[in-house]
């Protein structure tokens, strides 16, 4: 990225609450606040790092802003990763303040035998089981939607959950993929299956593949899905992952492929060494479609290939497939990208670390104006990998004027708050 084309914009920055262990949240697709602003969930741990395994518990629970940042502990899971957490997140369209959260199961109940996902009231701790594991939960609160982080355990280990012994996970399956999870009821259906979409628009490199699904988001007005559907046949090497964005309604019909990274794939020749590559080769791939997320109900902000060019691109959700470049030179690397809650005109993002400085940058790009403000620079430990890596993840308050991230640049993971009202105001 050309840094030289950035606003230097250095934001008042400060870490939330100081009780002697690690904190983080997680993902960049929600916010961690409450309504109202006056909660900031997240989990905690006694440790920066430390090998995973089905045992190891963090903390769920929440900062109190509105008492001295203190954190207030709900319950406690043995089902996350330290780049998703547990896939905590508020059930913003229910009265009260209620959250939900992975947890894992004694069950053989649900899809995915293990892992469950549960509700907590935060205020009186009443908490509901629910069979099936959650990845999203829609705006409206009355739905959720799960995958299978077995297998995702195999095919993408850093948002997968840990287990002893992963059951064995055949390449496709017509009872495996995107299970619908009513949040009242507890009922749950198959929305659309890995078998289906390797029968939708195939091509042939899915015909030896593992196959399998990430990055679930659904639209504000809770109508419509976007989701990645990812295969390869070696596993060990992310470079290798093709990728293809598809939407579709809540129900799994009306599937619509907005754009496919199909390409050759050098790197599957027999003496390939997977760890030649790189801790974030695969983030800065030029096939690479990450981090979609919904601008609004019929737009999508992806970086993905099109047209033989890797950019941030901004996709209509419609057959028409209308997609325009956002940010031309300037944002020019992967990033984790969301939009303002309440003006579309500020794009919030990051960047992963620098080779050579292990900065990685946390950027403001504005629509209207083509301009890229820099709100700070981060330092990361190279040791971390993979798995245990901490990236930024920015993520809103509901207003537009503060924003939330994880980072280690203090030789400890925590969460840490900064305010761009001198901008966006």
């Amino acid at each position: 990225m050309d840094h030289t084309k950035y606003i230097s914009s250095m934001s008042p920055c400060r870490r939330v609450g100081d009780d002697g262990m690690h904190h983080f949240f997680g993902y960049y697709n929600k916010s961690n606040w409450n309504k109202v602003g006056t909660r900031l969930l997240a989990n905690r741990v006694p440790f920066m790092t430390a090998q995973l395994a089905p045992g190891l518990a963090a903390e769920v629970g929440y900062f109190d802003l509105a008492d001295n940042e203190k954190f207030v502990t709900v319950d406690s899971t043995t089902t996350w990763n330290w780049q998703m957490g547990c896939q905590l997140q508020w059930l913003d369209g229910r009265e009260g303040n209620y959250c939900i959260y992975n947890t894992r199961s004694e069950s053989t109940d649900g899809p995915y035998p293990g892992f469950q996902s549960t509700i907590c009231n935060v205020d009186t701790g009443e908490k509901t089981r629910l069979p099936v594991p959650i990845t999203v939960v829609a705006p409206n609160s009355r739905y959720a939607l799960g995958v299978n982080y077995s297998r995702l355990f195999i095919t993408h280990e850093t948002i997968g959950y840990w287990q002893n012994n992963p059951p064995s996970i055949p390449n496709l399956a017509d009872d495996d993929g995107i299970y619908y999870l009513d949040l009242d009821t507890g009922a749950y259906r198959l929305a659309v299956s890995l078998q289906q979409l390797s029968e939708f628009h195939h091509v042939e490199s899915m015909d030896k593949a593992i196959h399998w699904i990430s990055h679930v988001e659904i639209n504000p007005s809770s109508s419509r899905v976007l989701f990645l559907h990812r295969w390869t046949e070696r596993v060990e090497d992310e470079t290798c992952f093709l990728h293809r964005l598809i939407t579709m309604d809540p129900d799994g019909s009306n599937l619509r492929l907005l754009e496919d990274s199909d390409h050759p794939l050098p790197q599957l020749a027999d003496d390939f060494d997977p760890e030649a590559v790189g801790t974030f080769d695969y983030e800065k791939s030029e096939y690479q479609i990450s981090h979609p997320l919904w601008c609004d109900d019929q737009r999508i902000i992806v970086w993905s290939p099109h047209d033989g060019q890797i950019h941030y691109h901004l996709y209509h959700d419609t057959d028409a497939g209308q997609v325009q470049v956002v940010g031309k030179d300037i944002l020019t690397e992967n990033g984790h990208m969301t939009y303002s809650p309440v003006n579309k005109r500020w794009l919030l993002s990051d960047t992963y670390p620098d080779a050579d400085t292990n900065q990685r940058l946390l950027i403001l790009f504005d629509m209207d104006n083509n301009v890229c403000h820099k709100l700070g620079s981060f330092y990361t430990d190279p040791a971390l990998k993979k798995v245990n890596r901490c990236d930024l993840h920015p993520r809103w308050r509901r207003d537009g004027m503060q924003i939330c991230i994880d980072s280690v640049h203090e030789s400890e993971r925590q969460l840490y708050l900064i305010d761009v009202s001198h901008i966006v105001g």
